[in-house]
């Protein structure tokens, strides 16, 4: 056990140095929410919230939060789906390393870019006059409990990116999953004033949950309920996806 830590932290390692020599593989994770977050704010701030769109930032800037976590990890399943074209994971698997360990060291350089969503937002929430009404710890709690989720739910981009053929299949084919679970949810809206038929699909929505758990965190509300639907969704998440993944990589590496 050892050894495979000390494996995926050396590659860790190597996908920190790829980030930091090509910083622009961060604008997905910086400049994409803060201009989500503008255009929605000011487009329907207005008209959802009665034209309070201070009250809609309120209600926003959680979901959106948990929108862009979902989308960062559209990159992860890209990159190593890229790797295994340009011959990399050749290399790995002529090193004396775990099997698992080019993957879990993947994942675990991708918590800069879930970090990295978390400090953009916030800042430039704060900004545009977002407050924290809860605390400094359950603020700290939320952006804790959003890179889990995060670190989770990317399993899934490794799997895909596993399967598939080329790098813009994997995109295709997440944006196909992620869209429909983010805007499906209750990101932007209150569940209430959905459709009964997609509110069955929001009751059942991973995303939802943590929404639940991050809003309550940041600007108050029930935390225990969605925090331990969401838990339980990311240790499904991690049950499933992460065995996919390595048997997939198996096959393909």
């Amino acid at each position: 056990m050892t050894a495979i830590a000390m494996h995926s932290a050396a590659l860790a390692k190597r996908s920190l140095i790829k980030t930091m020599r090509t910083p622009e593989a961060l604008i997905d994770v910086t400049i994409q929410p803060v201009i989500f977050l503008l255009l929605f704010t000011y487009l329907f701030g207005g008209a959802i919230a009665d034209g309070d769109r201070h009250a809609y930032l309120q209600f926003l800037l959680p979901g959106m939060l948990a929108q862009s976590l979902a989308m960062g990890g559209v990159a992860l399943g890209q990159n190593l789906n890229a790797d295994i074209e340009k011959g990399v994971f050749d290399r790995f698997r002529s090193l004396p390393i775990s099997r698992a360990a080019p993957l879990i060291g993947a994942v675990s350089a991708d918590v800069i870019r879930y970090l990295s969503v978390c400090v953009s937002l916030l800042v430039f929430g704060t900004i545009m006059g977002f407050r924290v009404e809860t605390g400094i710890l359950p603020a700290l709690g939320a952006v804790a409990l959003s890179i889990g989720f995060g670190l989770c739910f990317c399993w899934i981009s490794v799997w895909v990116g596993m399967m598939v053929r080329t790098s813009g299949a994997v995109q295709g084919i997440m944006f196909l999953l992620v869209l429909p679970l983010t805007f499906g949810s209750n990101v932007f809206v209150s569940t209430e004033t959905l459709p009964g038929w997609l509110q069955a699909f929001v009751a059942v929505n991973p995303i939802t949950p943590l929404v639940e758990a991050i809003r309550g965190l940041l600007v108050g509300g029930p935390v225990a309920g969605p925090l331990t639907t969401t838990l339980l969704w990311m240790g499904g998440l991690l049950v499933v996806f992460v065995p996919l993944a390595l048997r997939a990589y198996s096959r393909r590496a």
